[in-house]
């Protein structure tokens, strides 16, 4: 048998970097191996990802020369930010630069870059529809990643440019509200358009699904999602796998900016960029096509079977 091909991945302890890990891992013939990166190698996780056979080393984004050394041996690597830990465009940038760079050096055969639409190409800045955040962007988290997607390009990097939808974790960090006597409510601004939601595991299992598939997705756009559905059909599902009436509370864009938790701006503009191109959103986000790169790929009712216990109901 082969030598098995070493996939370098970034934000391994994380939900998209962990979950191809663990993809990995759970096919040993598969072809490939996991070289899990983390700034604390003695964290938790990382340990845990050790146990299960990954290769778990030291590398820290702010660090160029840890993630060159990361990057040496592999055949590919998965490259991926987390804005929320910082909120700076200009560090994720920085580090999305580092990894191209160390992709390059390493003469790395593919690579997978986590990004998101550059939504200034649906909206400019002098659209009064939504504000502008920071002096320069629409959807900063957004707007962050897609505007260095022409760095892996310009350096030559052998790059397959995969985009996420909204995870469905994120109810489990804030569900459904209660309203008083009434049923919970789902409060999202999506007027009564659609919303390509994914499992994050399954993020992780898809980007092993590219790699599988090999250089032939070099050079393409590759969006994925487990579902789209309008906030009323989620509201639905959320109320049969939880036991209670779960009502979906249509607020608009402007309203959920207001809500002043870190972010809510960012993210309010997010939903309105959904809604208002929903069509653009989600013809890029094909579930027949994550399905091909994932055959477990699940919907929402099959996330919600084995998660809602997990949703809060306060």
């Amino acid at each position: 048998m082969s030598e098995a091909k070493i996939i370098a991945v970034a934000g391994a302890t994380g939900a998209q970097g962990g979950g191809l890990v663990r993809a990995i891992l759970a096919e040993p013939d598969g072809g490939f191996a996991a070289r899990a990166l983390t700034r604390n190698v003695n964290s938790d996780k990382a340990r845990e990802l050790a146990d299960l056979g990954a290769e778990v080393v030291e590398a820290d984004l702010d660090d160029p020369d840890s993630v060159n050394k990361a990057f040496v041996g592999a055949y590919g690597a998965f490259c991926v930010t987390f804005y929320w830990a910082h909120m700076s465009p200009d560090t994720e940038g920085a580090q999305a630069k580092t990894m191209a760079e160390a992709a390059k050096a390493a003469g790395l055969k593919h690579v997978i870059w986590s990004t998101l639409e550059d939504t200034r190409n649906w909206i400019p800045l002098s659209d009064s529809r939504m504000p502008t955040l920071m002096g320069k962007y629409k959807v900063p988290h957004f707007d962050s990643k897609g505007q260095v997607d022409f760095v892996f390009d310009e350096m030559g990097v052998p790059t397959t440019f995969m985009q996420v939808a909204f995870y469905w974790e994120n109810f489990i960090h804030s569900g459904p509200k209660k309203s008083g006597d009434g049923p919970l409510l789902l409060t999202l601004p999506l007027q009564n358009r659609k919303l390509a939601g994914i499992a994050t595991e399954d993020i992780g299992k898809c980007a092993y699904g590219i790699f599988k598939r090999g250089v032939e997705l070099v050079g393409h756009r590759v969006g994925i999602a487990g579902e789209q559905l309008t906030g009323e059909e989620m509201a639905a599902k959320l109320s049969r796998a939880l036991g209670r009436e779960v009502a979906y509370n249509g607020v608009s864009a402007e309203t959920f900016r207001g809500f002043g938790f870190p972010g809510a701006e960012d993210l309010g503009n997010m939903f309105q960029f959904y809604a208002e191109f929903d069509e653009v959103v989600n013809a890029s986000r094909n579930v027949d096509k994550s399905r091909a790169l994932n055959p477990e790929l699940q919907s929402f009712d099959m996330w919600l079977e084995n998660n809602a216990k997990l949703i809060p109901l306060e």
